[in-house]
Order: C-alpha cells, then structure tokens, then sequence
C-alpha cells in the first residue's frame, strides 16, 4: 500500500500517540491535532508529542477540532491529507457529570466539524472515529454485540458518542463518505490516562494510598491492551467501507479483547506486579457506571482479520514496567 496522508485529531492522547506511531512507523505521512487541554497533566501528552516529532513525517498543530476557523486552516496548509482517524474528544465518564459542556463541545460539535472537513476533501479515502462501548448503557445482554440496541445511554459521555455515530451515519448517507466507528472498550496500557483505572491504582498503591473500587469490586471489564487497539484501527484505516450506491459507506466495530475480567484480578495483577498490597475504599455503584463490558468483536475479526492477542497477564506487566520507569519508581 502506497503511504498516506493521515489527519490524526487527539494526537498527543493514550490512543492518538500509539496509533501515530504505527503510522509513521510503516511511512505513512501524520498531521497531528491536539489541543492539550488539561483534563490531566499535560506533561504526559508534551512528553508523547516530544517522541512523535522525533519522526521525519510527524507533523503538529495545536488546535481544537471544535474550531472551525482553526480547522479550516489545518485543511488549506494540508491538501495532501486523504484519511482522518478522528480520536479527539473529551473522555471519562464520571467527568461529564461535573462539566457536561465540554462533551457536547468536543464530541459532538468537534465531531462535525470533523466531517465538514472531510466533506470539502474531495480526496478523503477514509473517515474512522472513536466511539465507546459506553454507547451499549444499560444493556444486560452479554457480549454487547454492534447489532445490539444503543438507545438508551445512562452517561451524557455516551449519549455525545452515540450522537457522533449518527452524525456519521448521517453524512455517509448524504455525501457518500466512507466512515466507521470504533467502540473501544477499557483501553490501557504504556503512555495511559492517568484517569483510568489502571493508573489510579498503580498510583495510590505506590503512595500508600487507599484505592476507590465502585460497586465493592463487582464489576467485570473487556481489558484491551493499547496494540491490539492499534492494529485494530489501522486494519480498519486500511479497509473503507465500499460504496454500492444503496447502502450508506459506513460500518461500527467493537474493538475489544473478546474477554470480560473480574476488576479485583485486574487489580490483583498490579499488586503483583508492583509487590505491594492495595488498602481498598469499597464503595457503591457510581453513577453513570455500568457492572459488566464484553465486547463481540465477530464483526471487525471478519471484515479486518482483527485478533486481539495480549491478556492481562501480559499487559498489566508491560504497563507497570512503563509506570515505573515513567515515575522513577
């Protein structure tokens, strides 16, 4: 495959580095867009955009993807560009239950914005965005399927996703642009959010530090390691959806490890790997929080080939080997 010219939103995040990395890494051109809010510390996303523009054919424009004057002007200094992986967006689900403006900024009017752009871009190939499982809400069937129903969200989070996937489904039907979404589920790994599990609980264990565990620790999570995540949205990058002239060019995947873990094994792993016990601060369900995630990804294994192959056992000693080395632990 000839390389690309890949618009990469959210560049400087946990997904958006690794998946610029791969692309750069098989000589594909990235224009990475970022914002570098402080939804947490920007010393994590100043020191993964340090490592991309080490790369020949890295590219990076602060900017926000909600910012029409400034995306417009991404697009007019970058006309080369024919495929967008639109990862920026504000993430957490407890988080939106605090500063809801800023979900339906980013992911929804920021998402269109988005696709205004690859509208206007006659040479656009490709247009792939991140979703959530979060969409599935309250659902109790189990694994959450992509033919499953999605509405009824119990977080604005996934209400602004779900919002996203049909705003999406909306411009492939009416300007014929190739788009798909990609439902991640519990994404970690090197170079995480310092909001997410995995990282809360390796930091407060090494700080001696009570760790918060919602629903007294029953929960169940589809764990995805962050390069089967990768590989999963660089296979579909690869893979357009193809235009019959009838159906819209548009498709959703799950994007998951095919595998639900109890949380406390999960957590279990990293005392492990840290050689320290957790004091655990059980509390109820939080709001917005849903007990069990499990993605069927049947879908994008027949489509893609996508075959997640790392287990926590593997992945949980991969992250807290970065962790430590990250922190000087």
């Amino acid at each position: 495959m000839c390389p690309m010219s890949v618009l990469v939103t959210g560049a400087a995040g946990f997904i958006g580095y690794n998946t610029s990395l791969r692309l750069l890494a098989r000589g594909d051109h990235v224009v990475g867009v970022d914002n570098l809010n402080a939804y947490y510390d920007p010393a994590l996303k100043a020191k993964r955009l340090e490592h991309l523009s080490q790369h020949p054919g890295f590219t990076f424009v602060q900017a926000d993807i909600a910012d029409r004057a400034a995306m417009a002007a991404v697009a007019q200094a970058h006309p080369e560009i024919t495929a967008y992986i639109n990862l920026a967006a504000q993430a957490g689900v407890r988080h939106s239950l605090n500063a809801p403006h800023d979900y339906t900024h980013s992911n929804v009017e920021g998402h269109l914005v988005m696709l205004e752009l690859a509208r206007a871009n006659k040479k656009c190939r490709h247009f792939v965005y991140a979703s959530s499982s979060s969409v599935y809400g309250a659902n109790t069937k189990l694994p959450f399927s992509v033919e499953d129903r999605v509405d009824h969200p119990i977080s604005l989070y996934a209400a602004t996703k779900r919002a996203g996937e049909l705003i999406s489904h909306s411009y492939s039907h009416l300007y014929r642009i190739p788009t798909t979404g990609l439902r991640f589920f519990t994404v970690y790994g090197p170079w995480g959010r310092p909001d997410m599990a995995a990282y809360l609980f390796a930091t407060a264990i090494l700080a001696g530090k009570p760790i918060t565990v919602f629903n007294n620790g029953d929960m169940r999570r589809d764990f995805t390691y962050i390069d089967d995540i990768v590989s999963g949205v660089v296979g579909v990058l690869d893979n357009p959806p193809a235009d019959d002239g009838a159906a819209p060019p548009c498709r959703l995947y799950n994007i998951g490890n095919n595998n639900s873990e109890k949380l406390m094994d999960f957590i279990g792993l990293i005392e492990q790997c840290l050689g320290r016990k957790a004091e655990y601060d059980f509390r109820p369900m939080q709001p917005g929080d849903v007990k069990e995630t499990y993605a069927d990804i049947s879908a994008i294994q027949r489509d893609v080939g996508f075959a997640p192959t790392t287990p926590i056992s593997v992945g949980v000693p991969k992250f807290i080997e970065w962790f430590k080395t990250y922190h000087g632990a």
